[in-house]
């Protein structure tokens, strides 16, 4: 990802043990030295990429608790943003959001508090089927930029390049992406 977007890594000093343990669960190691190195923000004006921000807009655990809280509101009923799955709770099993698209694409991996380790990635375009790949979170992010075969979700045919402007502030007001 480095070389392909011409990103200087900002070596991101990062609380791992802290993170994790509200999480309940290590995260994806690829994932965590993307974190590192990007911090949160847009690749190719199109894929946001939840990491560390100042503002909430694309920080990690901001936006996981956000979902969290929306997704275990009573006054909601049992209805899930996520139907069928649920948000990842510590100790359970469940959806954790780590991307999205302006086109209202959302990337999730799908977490287990029984088989950490396994991360799949599940995808959904606006208006779509749940999509599971079993591959990581670089390989995932990867061919979303660079594949154009990679449908639905891939936007390499579109020309938009391939780069990464880091996130500033809270536009969206901390809901979710």
């Amino acid at each position: 990802m480095i070389e392909l977007t011409g990103w200087e890594p900002l070596g991101i000093s990062v609380d791992w043990a802290a993170i994790e343990g509200e999480l309940g669960i290590p995260l994806p190691a690829d994932y965590k030295e993307l974190y590192e190195a990007f911090g949160g923000g847009v690749f190719s004006d199109a894929v946001c990429f939840l990491g560390h921000d100042e503002g909430r807009a694309f920080d990690f655990l901001s936006q996981w608790r956000v979902w969290l809280s929306v997704d275990q509101d009573s006054e909601l009923g049992s209805v899930s943003a996520v139907d069928p799955y649920a948000i990842y709770a510590p100790g359970s099993k469940g959806l954790v959001p780590w991307g999205s698209t302006e086109r209202a694409d959302g990337y999730f991996w799908l977490i287990d508090a029984e088989r950490p380790g396994d991360y799949p990635v599940l995808a959904r375009p606006e208006d779509g089927e749940w999509c599971r790949y079993d591959m990581s979170t670089y390989e995932f992010l990867y061919r979303v930029l660079a594949d154009a075969d990679f449908q639905p979700f891939g936007i390499a045919q579109y020309d938009l390049g391939t780069t990464f402007k880091p996130g500033s502030g809270d536009p969206f007001d901390g809901r979710p992406l």
